[in-house]
């Protein structure tokens, strides 16, 4: 790829440093630095980019949807430090980001964003791209340009083990309950209200409010996607999981419902085309094991 020139003018750099200190001549040294520099202002201009500055990745998601992403005070397991912070971010979202970024030679900055400021970044340019575990749909996909997909989730519910509804087997036992999720999501808009009867009150926020409701007993159940459900069986040992097995008694969802994608300003086909080649580099079984990976050590976990 010809994003490897960076590593090719670091090499070049320090050569000229080495004929220098071994007597090159004035003329000769600047010379070379003339062309280093000229090469290195050739290879940032080539550089997938969206927000002006080539040299760096920069990357919108919430800090706040364990194990996708979240925010800690250190930079522990190689989180990354939020723009404008004391903060760091971490997660399946942040390890993705820094894959990405090592193979175009870039560096990684982290933009802390509410949901709903996620696509207006991408459009406005103030950040590359947004990894965030958003499902490519049509209507995100009017806006913004995706990725091939990095994640594919599957739904699930979450609900007490005290729950009339914890022995459900279906999303036609679910008939009644009290539910709710997150803003803005495909839980939200398009599985809840599949549930004959339901309850449906007012979106959350954020995943980890959507949590504290149905800890709280505000809510019989929510629906979310497995690995998020998963990580919050590890802080709420009350909670289970309920997996309808993606057949007719299931939610009924389409693939870009839940295959997750990394979005982009419309047109930056450079940097889509520069994803989705680091993207084709892996396999179902890697991403599995970077959300494993992710989820032991997210904060629910301590």
């Amino acid at each position: 790829m010809k994003l490897k020139k960076t590593l090719a003018l670091g090499l070049v750099a320090a050569m000229a440093a080495r004929f220098t200190d071994c007597g090159s001549s004035a003329s000769s040294t600047a010379a070379e630095s003339t062309a280093s520099g000229e090469a290195a202002a050739e290879a940032a201009t080539d550089a997938p980019d969206g927000d002006g500055d080539p040299t760096t990745l920069t990357v919108a998601m919430e800090c706040a949807y364990a194990p996708y992403n979240w925010t800690q005070s250190d930079d522990s397991n190689g989180a990354v430090a939020i723009r404008g912070a004391s903060d760091y971010a971490y997660g399946y979202d942040v390890m993705m980001a820094k894959k990405i970024a090592d193979a175009l030679g870039q560096n990684v900055q982290i933009v802390k964003l509410d949901w709903d400021s996620l696509i207006p970044a991408v459009m406005s340019g103030d950040v590359d791209c947004v990894i965030a575990g958003q499902s490519i749909t049509a209507e995100r996909a009017a806006q913004v340009d995706f990725s091939d997909p990095y994640y594919y989730a599957s739904i699930i519910t979450l609900t007490k083990k005290d729950s009339q509804y914890a022995s459900a087997a279906s999303v036609a036992d679910l008939a009644g309950a009290t539910a709710t999720s997150q803003l803005g999501t495909i839980w939200y808009d398009n599985c809840l209200p599949q549930i004959s009867d339901a309850n449906i009150l007012p979106a959350q926020e954020t995943a980890p409010s959507m949590l504290v409701a149905l800890n709280s007993g505000a809510c019989d159940i929510v629906v979310t996607d497995r690995p998020t459900g998963q990580a919050a069986l590890v802080a709420y040992p009350d909670f289970t999981l309920l997996d309808f097995g993606g057949g007719d008694n299931d939610f009924q969802v389409s693939d870009e419902d839940i295959n997750i994608g990394i979005s982009m300003k419309k047109g930056n086909t450079a940097l889509k085309d520069a994803i989705n080649e680091v993207l084709a580099t892996m396999t179902a079984d890697d991403y599995n094991t970077m959300m494993d990976e992710a989820i032991s050590v997210q904060p629910l976990s301590e």
